[in-house]
């Protein structure tokens, strides 16, 4: 039985993605393996969304041609993003990668291992032309923990951001249908998943290219009842997607969390137009205040881009005095990355990396206070907590996260129980003391 290693860099979706090739894969009698150096095939889903990212992806490849360096008989296959964009670069500057396989092409990676096999050319294998391909329906393994997984409800993206290069690596939107969506979910709710995390590159567009439509109100109202489901998160929802119908669905819906993920991105008018993004602030600022006059209890996460092209320092400072006026609940940064094919590229007035960094600070430091002022506002409340791990060597102490905790980007809950807990499950949560982006708390 031949073994395969699969490293998954980069976003959730990503993380699906190689869910599904470890199906694909195990269903054709390979072994999925976690040790490379055991592996008979090495496959690196990258990411290349970001310099940081690419850069962590082209270095994940150099590390797999270590192995191949040891045991000349492992296969290199690079897929993802990354691969799609630079396949033809990378050929020619790592010439020990068996195979290139773009972001359309991963549902067929057991036909190219066979190939692989039966073939007897060394030609290295691309296959990056299939970008808009529709969305192949497939049952996953899973890597996250049994508690939750990540739902994807459509591939690529149509809003062309001036700093993205998502729809050129990932395609146009293509929506799946709800059916084919509720029916993944049932299957994860019998395999012992109690959440749900919603995920595509635009989630609030869902099913416009399908259905003609905004989708995702209805799309929520039929996972709602799946009986075992706990906690329904969504997430990258972007502002002008957000109705009064979506609104709506946070408040009734049980299962549905109060939580939304919407990437900001700016605030300033003028950076916002250049950005491509389709709203403004005081369209920002009234969905703000509607979220939070609506849905008692809602959350609001948030990403922003600092020192775009032409970002001034008053543009940064309005940026700034957002962050500490409006207190979103989670907020994330990033220093512009100047990405090659997109529009920003070419802008003018491109700001430099020592600015870059002083205003990532300076905002970082704002979210920084105001995130330790909203996590004191907790102390004595109880909160419903998924309990994920347990402290190693210490005695009924674990680690959960409550509604406003996305895994792995948000902040987490650190329990002390008077006795065992069972990992997976729902606790209610006395909290007794607070940091800047988590709480600690005890066992009622």
């Amino acid at each position: 039985m031949k073994k395969v290693f699969v490293l998954t860099l980069g976003c959730p979706k990503n993380t699906v993605d190689s869910e599904n090739i470890m199906y694909l894969l195990s269903k054709q009698g390979y072994e999925i393996v976690d040790d490379a150096t055991v592996s008979d095939y090495i496959i690196i889903n990258t990411c290349t969304f970001i310099h940081d990212a690419m850069e962590e992806s082209i270095n994940s490849i150099l590390e797999a041609t270590l192995v191949k360096k040891d045991r000349s008989e492992v296969k290199i296959i690079v897929t993802g993003c990354l691969a799609q964009r630079y396949s033809k670069d990378l050929k020619e500057e790592i010439p020990e990668v068996d195979a290139f396989v773009g972001t359309g092409e991963f549902y067929n990676m057991d036909k190219i291992i066979k190939s692989m096999e039966t073939e007897e050319s060394d030609e290295v294998i691309v296959k990056v032309d299939n970008i808009d391909c529709p969305i192949f329906e497939t049952d996953r393994t899973l890597t996250t923990p049994s508690h939750f997984a990540y739902l994807k409800v459509s591939e690529g993206c149509d809003k062309h951001c001036t700093y993205c290069v998502i729809p050129s690596i990932r395609g146009k939107q293509r929506s799946r249908k709800i059916e084919d969506i509720v029916s993944e979910a049932k299957r994860l709710a019998d395999r012992g998943v109690k959440e749900l995390i919603l995920i595509a590159q635009d989630v609030g567009e869902y099913g416009t290219d399908l259905y003609g439509e905004r989708k995702l109100p209805e799309l929520l109202e039929e996972l709602n009842k799946i009986e075992s489901i706990h906690w329904i998160r969504v997430l990258y929802i972007y502002p002008e997607t957000v109705s009064d119908e979506l609104i709506d669905k946070f408040v009734n819906l049980d299962k549905v969390l109060k939580y939304i993920d919407m990437p900001l991105q700016h605030i300033n008018d003028n950076i916002l137009k250049k950005m491509g993004r389709k709203t403004s602030k005081e369209d920002i600022l009234t969905l703000i205040r509607k979220l939070r006059s609506k849905v008692n209890g809602i959350k609001i996460r948030s990403t922003f881009i600092t020192a775009f092209p032409g970002e001034t320092e008053e543009d940064h400072k309005e940026l700034l005095e957002f962050i500490k006026l409006y207190q979103l609940d989670r907020v994330g940064f990033f220093k512009y990355s100047r990405e090659e094919g997109t529009p920003a590229y070419d802008m003018d007035n491109q700001v430099s990396e020592e600015i870059k960094d002083e205003r990532y600070m300076e905002l970082m430091s704002a979210q920084e206070d105001v995130s330790e002022e909203l996590m004191e506002s907790y102390l004595d409340k109880t909160l419903e907590v998924l309990i994920e791990e347990k402290v190693e060597d210490e005695d009924n102490v674990y680690i959960g996260r409550s509604y406003m905790d996305c895994p792995e980007i948000d902040g987490e809950v650190y329990v002390y129980a008077d006795k065992p807990l069972e990992i997976g499950n729902f606790y209610d949560i006395v909290i007794e003391d607070s940091m800047e982006y988590d709480l600690i708390g005890r066992t009622k």
